[in-house]
Order: structure tokens, then sequence, then C-alpha cells
């Protein structure tokens, strides 16, 4: 399946992802206000992040090798068990410590012991998450595109519906809880679309960890727990330094500016995950590789920059409609917001031949460095502007990453094997 096509039915799914998270952010706007969308980001970074080490991080390396490997049944068999053997060793220890630890997290991520319980809830839901990543991640690598939307979009009407349920009759709690209780049911309905698959079979869940292949499942694994760590973990400083300086308003501010990029690059992330990632794993020619990031430089980029532009000139109407006039001062964060966004896609375009490829140390190097950065640049900017600083620093800081990942991606392109 071609990037065209791809990004036909990441269409599909992302318009209907967008429309009803424009509802979703609308109810969550009026019930909870800005300070609980801040609350609402801490979550959903730490969520993020716990699913990610739960999973051993394995399901880029499994969208790769998967696709690698379609038609090898043997193959898959030790790929697909060696993930599951990973994340079950993971998954229970995690889960008590997260039981153990809830009072304590729940203080200084949500700053009140009021939501103990939702860490509680999260941690006996944890299977359901990583379980739904693997499957998702089978259904991308086997090149089954139709069913990953149908998944997507399923998941997507389940988390309207929950959110909108939960939030109006419990409101932070409430949309607290429906992070985790969308997505433990979005399981059950992936689990039954990849059961109809023809190449499904139990027993390619149950062979003993293979040696050889989960090395190689562990250099995409440090990869993605890099960021599964780093990412969410930056996110989160960077909130809790608004909140603490500037109010958790003023945090609620850049988290409703960093949701909306977040929805509008949508179709662009899906995508580069959908598309890019097997089909740069499965060429081998640097010239092949290097017409296909052309490629998609033409098709991609011109989506991006129209939306940016877009989004910026109707700031203010986006603000009304998806939120409350509460939320008008956010309408400052949009300029270097919608720049960082345009840097950021350029970048990644670059940045996901270093998965494709398993360059571990360099990628885990950047990631390390950059959100390190980010953290900084936007402390520094954030004490000269205020809250707008953030999206300077988002700005300044991808500008520096797209050029250290085009010089690098540069000379891997051009050196003579």
């Amino acid at each position: 399946m071609d990037l065209i096509k791809t990004s036909v039915l990441s269409a599909i799914s992302t318009i209907i992802k967008i429309l009803t998270g424009f509802v979703s952010v609308k109810i969550i706007a009026i019930y909870i206000g800005p300070s609980g969308i801040a609350l609402l980001g801490q979550m959903q970074n730490f969520i993020n992040m716990i699913s990610n080490i739960a999973s051993a991080g394995v399901n880029n390396g499994i969208i790769k090798y998967t696709a690698e490997f379609k038609d090898d049944e043997k193959t898959k068999q030790k790929i697909w068990s060696s993930s599951v053997k990973l994340s079950v060793i993971l998954i229970v220890p995690m889960a008590l410590g997260i039981i153990l630890f809830s009072e304590y997290l729940s203080l200084n991520l949500l700053k009140t012991t009021e939501y103990k319980s939702v860490f509680i809830i999260f941690a006996i839901s944890i299977i359901f998450f990583v379980m739904n990543g693997f499957l998702t991640s089978i259904l991308n690598g086997q090149g089954e595109i139709k069913k990953l939307t149908y998944v997507n979009i399923s998941g997507t009407l389940i988390g309207l519906l929950v959110t909108i349920l939960l939030v109006i009759k419990l409101k932070v709690y409430g949309a607290l809880l429906a992070i985790i209780i969308s997505q433990s049911i979005v399981f059950i309905v992936t689990l039954l679309f990849v059961i109809k698959s023809n190449w499904f079979k139990i027993t390619l869940f149950l062979n003993k960890i293979d040696k050889e292949y989960t090395i190689k499942l562990l250099k995409f694994s440090l990869m993605a727990l890099t960021s599964a760590i780093m990412v969410p973990i930056s996110q989160m400083h960077v909130r809790d330094y608004i909140a603490t300086h500037l109010g958790w308003d003023k945090a609620g501010y850049w988290q409703g500016v960093w949701r909306i990029s977040e929805t509008y690059l949508l179709l662009v992330t899906t995508s580069l995950s959908v598309y890019y990632l097997p089909k740069l794993s499965s060429l081998k020619e640097k010239a092949e590789i290097k017409k296909e990031l052309l490629r998609g430089y033409k098709i991609i980029m011109p989506i991006v920059i129209t939306s940016g532009i877009g989004i910026y000139i109707f700031r203010y109407l986006i603000i009304q409609i998806l939120f409350t006039n509460k939320f008008l001062p956010m309408a400052d964060l949009f300029f270097f917001q919608v720049i960082g966004d345009i840097i950021k896609i350029t970048s990644w375009l670059l940045a996901y031949l270093m998965l494709a490829k398993a360059m571990t140390k360099l990628f885990i190097l950047t990631e390390i460095i950059f959100n390190i950065s980010f953290v900084v640049i936007s402390i520094l900017m954030i004490n000269l502007y205020g809250v707008i600083g953030v999206t300077i620093g988002y700005a300044v800081n991808y500008v520096i990453y797209f050029i250290i990942t085009y010089i690098v991606i540069g000379r891997y392109l051009n050196k003579v094997e």
C-alpha cells in the first residue's frame, strides 16, 4: 500500500478522530476548565509513559519485523511470542508498584491525594493498554490498514462516549477515569478484528522467548523507552513549572494549544507510523530511501504548512468553538506553536529513518539531549516572556533538532559503503 492510499485511509480515521475530539474537548473545557485540562495532560503523559515501559517499548520493532517477515510464520512466532513474554515480565511489578505508590503519585503529579483511586484503576488496566498496542502493531506490520482504520475509528467513538458520560457526571475525576476505561474497552474491539484475520493463530503467541529476536526487539525497546520516558517527563516538568510559577490556568492554556497541535497533525503523524516505518524498513538501497523521503516532503509538508497557517488565522474562532471564553488568552501562544509544529514534522520525516534502520545509539542520544534542551530552553523563555515562552522554546528546540538531524541523516544517505 503506497503513501497516498495509506494517507486516505488515515485521513478517514483522523477526520473522525478530529470531529469527535472537538466534541470531547468542548465538553471537557465546559465542565473542568483550564486547570482541569492541565491536570488531564499530566495524567495522559503518565499513562503514555507507563504503558510504553510496560510494553517493553517493542511496538515499533513488532511493526518493522512483522512487515519484513510477513509471510514467514515461524519467524513471526518468535517475534510475537518474545514480545508477549517481555511484556508480562514487566506488567506485574509495575502494576504493583503503582498501586503501592498511588497516593504519592496522585499528590506529586496532580497535587492532591483525591485521585489516588484513578492510579489504582490504571494499574489494574495496564495489561489492556499494552495488549492493544501490541495487536495494532501487528495489524500495521501485516499491512491490514483497513482493519487498523476500523480499530482506530471504533476507539475514537468509544473514547468520546465514555468521556462525555464520565466528565458530565464526575467532572475532573471522570475525565481522568475516561482515559483508562475507554482504552480498556478498545482492546476488546481490537482483539475481535485480529481474531478474524486469516493469519491469526493463538500458537503464534505461545512460543518461548527467542534470544536472537529478543535482542533485536530490545534495540527498538531502548529507543521506544527513551522516548516513552523522556517525552512525557519533559512535558510534565514544563507543565508543572508553568503551574507553579504562573498558575494552573496558564498551564491549561498551553495544554489547550498542545491539544490542538496534536489534533490537526494527526493525519501526518498517523501516516508516518502506519506507512513510513514499515516502508523505510523494507527499503535497502539508499537511492530508494532518498526518493521516498523526497516524496514524503512533497506530499506531507504542503498539508502541514497549509493546516498550520489556517489554525493560526482562525485561532480565535477555534478557541470559541472548541473551548470557552475562559481560554481566549491562549490565542497568544499559537504563532510560535505553529512554527514549531511545521519544523517538527520536517524533522520527523528524517528522524523516522533512525527508527526504521535501528540507529539505536543515535536515536537515544538525540531523544535525551533534545528533551532536556526543550525543558531548559522553555524555562529560560518562560522566565523572560511568561507562558508564551514555552511555545518559543518549543520552536527554537525543533530548529536545532532539524539542523542536527539533517546533518546526521545526510551523512548516512551519502555514505559510500
